[in-house]
């Protein structure tokens, strides 16, 4: 097998591989974080959305694995953004994504000043799209409410940063959200969080899986892996092309990684793999991704990143 370049960019920011972790799967503390930067197939670190206070999350059970993927609902626990914070103005290992979140726009506001006005000059990750949340809404389904956000943070926020988006179901809705985000100097947008509401039935136990909300919880691995290859593709059709994009969602084998590649992303999240599998995952996924692409006669993701091709 040739030698592969796995080499990618996002806003100017080199990673060795393309491969990420995805925000919520063993980046919440200061244990995982150094277990992340101590993964050799991991391309960049992504923290643990960090919300403006510390946040426990919602009532366990709050994950349930399936056999064609998992349903959570996690809730957001976090450290507290100045531990993340603190974290990523320190990590020296490998770049770095720093992911917050809020309960308002202006917690938002409030923790982006921070970041702002911090030393850190990584990337940063706008979460819009969490389903988990108790009471609140993903805010990127509203499209007039997230341009209202976006407005807000660049009268300020001039460090690079990104959208972290909910999946969309219809053609129009891709139309509306790239709208918006093509008229903010995003570095990317992260495609897609779990899909929610999903509900989960034990037959034996007449009962649901997981504790909050009634059981409803967000979507992920294998069985999301076309919603999320739609997203992608989508997205990458309409985005300026100053947006990167990181494609989240499915990815259980090296083919999953091509083909997000080939729909347009330019790095690729593994979350509940992660969990089935441990940090390994990483290295199975880079060797099965090498195999393909040697057999493509490809030697770098350049080749065949967004020429997926139509009938």
């Amino acid at each position: 097998m040739t030698e592969k370049n796995l080499k990618t960019e996002l806003a100017n920011v080199a990673f060795d591989s393309p491969l990420l972790n995805a925000s919520g799967i063993h980046c919440q503390t200061a244990d995982e974080l150094a277990d992340l930067a101590a993964t050799a197939n991991l391309g960049g670190i992504v923290t643990k959305s960090a919300t403006l206070l510390p946040r426990q999350g919602n009532e366990n059970p709050r994950y349930y694995d399936l056999a064609y993927g998992s349903i959570n609902s996690m809730g957001l626990p976090n450290l507290g953004y100045p531990f993340y914070l603190d974290y990523v103005q320190k990590e020296e290992a490998k770049p770095t994504i720093l992911s917050v979140a809020g309960l308002s726009a202006d917690d938002v506001i409030e923790v982006l000043r921070d970041v702002q006005n911090s030393d850190y000059q990584g990337l940063t990750e706008l979460n819009l799209s969490c389903p988990n949340v108790i009471g609140k809404p993903q805010t990127a389904y509203d499209f007039v409410a997230t341009r209202k956000v976006l407005e807000r943070v660049f009268e300020f926020f001039t460090k690079p940063i990104g959208v972290k988006l909910p999946p969309y179901f219809d053609l129009v809705h891709f139309d509306q959200i790239a709208a918006v985000l093509n008229d903010f100097p995003l570095t990317h947008v992260n495609t897609v969080n779990s899909v929610g509401n999903g509900l989960v039935v034990d037959i034996e136990k007449e009962q649901v899986v997981t504790k909050a909300k009634g059981g409803f919880g967000g979507l992920g691995g294998a069985m999301i892996l076309p919603t999320a290859l739609a997203n992608v593709r989508a997205l990458r059709q309409r985005l300026n092309d100053s947006i990167a994009i990181i494609g989240t969602g499915g990815v259980t084998t090296g083919a999953d990684v091509f083909a997000h590649i080939l729909c347009g992303a330019d790095m690729v999240s593994v979350g509940t793999q992660v969990i089935k599998e441990g940090l390994e995952v990483y290295d199975r996924l880079t060797q099965e991704l090498q195999e393909i692409m040697d057999e493509k006669g490809y030697t770098s993701l350049a080749d065949f990143r967004g020429k997926l091709q139509e009938l």
